[in-house]
């Protein structure tokens, strides 16, 4: 038995942060990492994507350079030498994880899979952990559903797809929403034929219906081809690679892709972590049910990250232990429930949300203004060329506080940020309205915007 005040599972975002915080006020840390260190985020999830999206943007604007009076030629695409550029930032980031963690005299690294033997007992291979404390944060992983013909045919997921060194002639994603658009206008870019299917109405369903029509437009018009409405998805073999139908009747004509992703979610990494034995309660799909302070149902043990259903980004990860460290270090009662919903889509252009989506407010019955603006109509869109989407902000009508905002257009992820702020700080839209912002950015245009609310009908 070896004893510590801490053991944390799962090196993603928020355990090495805590681990550092831990030490730091003198406690001894037991860290357990079963494979690659910095979790989705840093080895398949925003930073290998998002270098590769970078590179897919390139060729798109090489292949647009004579709109800026500027010969380019044939535009190539080396996926090779994009995956070298990808892994070089991925490896950056792992190693210095790893070394970060390994370089705190008072952590002791594990590597392999944890499993409870007890509340306070954790076994990795053959070493048996003991602490007041267990602090999981285990990630999670690709859903692959059981739908038919599945497991009958090859299949890639977000994290298989990034070992892939060949561009698929015709890739078929499953899935119409962050991680499926996402990969479906980059491998477009490369130069790769896509098909992406959607069992709803609408892509990316859960944003309003201009968004969806928005992001639906622009895919559209890069050539993907999108198919809604696919209510009974199945796979079969096909002699040029996979056969995905759509339609349950016998008039289905399927897509035939050299390959498929299947990107319908994630599932938390919970099932072989052995906590009946510790007696910590999980829900249905098997996240780790937490309060607001993300306590689960045993005293000492926390869920944080993806695995406990709060949050399934980056930022909210890091969060869970900004709330953790501050509650049982700082005397700070901070709790999730504090926090504002903020997530962003890194299509070209992006999608950035906070707050409210229009439905909801509506939905909600109560008083409000909203705000629209075309991306036609911001000068740096224009300038940069890159003009389509628009943006919206929704606010109430009688506090005057920003409910919401659904931005769709260049430079929008970073541009949201200050309504953010300013519903953080709890102040009215006029904040912002009356706000002197620099020229020429896309930021400038939201003041103008939040000029001319008028009331939701």
């Amino acid at each position: 038995m070896k004893t510590f005040d801490a053991i944390i599972i799962g090196a993603g975002q928020a355990g090495p942060a805590l681990a550092n915080r831990l030490t730091q006020a003198g406690q001894t840390v037991a860290y357990v990492e079963r494979k690659l260190f910095g979790g989705t985020c840093v080895n398949t999830g925003c930073t290998p994507t998002k270098a590769m999206v970078a590179s897919a943007y390139a060729a798109h604007v090489a292949r647009r350079a004579a709109e800026y009076g500027v010969g380019a030629g044939p535009v190539t695409v080396d996926i090779k030498a994009v995956q070298a550029r990808r892994d070089k930032i991925v490896m950056k980031s792992r190693t210095g994880v790893e070394s970060w963690l390994r370089g705190n005299e008072k952590c002791t690294v594990f590597l392999g899979t944890a499993t409870f033997e007890s509340a306070t007992t954790v076994r990795v291979g053959d070493d048996l952990l003991e602490a007041k404390q267990v602090f999981l944060n285990v990630g999670g992983r690709a859903t692959v559903p059981d739908m038919p013909g599945v497991h009958e045919v090859p299949y890639l997921t977000n994290t298989s797809l990034l070992a892939l060194d060949v561009l698929p002639k015709h890739l078929v994603i499953v899935g119409g929403s962050y991680i499926g658009i996402e990969f479906g206008q980059m491998y477009r870019r490369f130069g790769s034929e896509v098909t992406i299917i959607e069992k709803a109405g609408r892509l990316v369903a859960k944003e309003d219906e201009d968004v969806s029509a928005a992001v639906k437009e622009i895919l559209e018009a890069e050539g993907i081809t999108v198919r809604l409405n696919a209510e009974c998805i199945h796979m079969a073999p096909h002699g040029d690679g996979v056969s995905v139908g759509v339609n349950c009747d016998t008039a289905d004509h399927p897509s035939i892709g050299s390959h498929v992703l299947l990107a319908v979610g994630r599932t938390p990494n919970t099932q072989d972590l052995g906590l009946e034995k510790a007696g910590v309660k999980v829900d249905a799909k098997g996240y780790i049910v937490v309060d607001d302070q993300l306590r689960t149902s045993v005293a000492g043990i926390y869920a944080l990250g993806d695995c406990n259903g709060e949050g399934a980004f980056t930022h909210t990860a890091y969060n869970d232990y900004e709330i953790v460290a501050a509650n049982l270090l700082d005397g700070d009662p901070r709790r999730v429930s504090d926090r504002i919903p903020c997530y962003a889509m890194y299509m070209d252009p992006p999608l950035a949300r906070i707050g409210m989506t229009e439905h909801e407010v509506r939905k909600s019955g109560r008083k409000a203004l909203m705000g629209t603006r075309p991306m036609t109509k911001v000068n740096r869109a224009l300038e940069k060329g890159e003009s389509l989407g628009f943006m919206k902000v929704l606010v109430d009508a009688e506090t005057e506080k920003i409910l919401g905002a659904s931005l769709l257009g260049v430079g929008c992820d970073e541009a949201i940020h200050g309504l953010l702020d300013v519903m953080y700080a709890e102040k009215p839209y006029t904040t912002i309205s009356r706000a002197v912002h620099i020229h020429p950015t896309v930021s400038e245009l939201i003041p103008t915007l939040l000029q001319g609310l008028k009331p939701l009908e």
